[in-house]
């Protein structure tokens, strides 16, 4: 992040920062839970500490099937 808004001259200010973290991260985390817990959204979602609809739609968002 610091080399992301280093980059960045005084005339852009970034929009959407978090969600732009998100979007690279997530999905990796996603995909080794669900290697992790043999696929097994409950388990998944319990390692996340999220709802497991809350899980089916992250996966449902980055394409991630079950």
């Amino acid at each position: 992040m610091n080399r992301y808004f280093n980059q960045l001259d005084q005339q852009n200010t970034p929009i959407n920062v978090y969600q732009l973290v998100l979007n690279e991260v997530e999905p990796s985390l996603l995909n080794a839970v669900m290697k992790f817990s043999n696929n097994n959204q409950s388990k998944a979602a319990r390692i996340l500490g999220l709802n497991r609809t809350t899980l089916r739609t992250k996966l449902k968002k980055y394409n991630i099937s079950k």
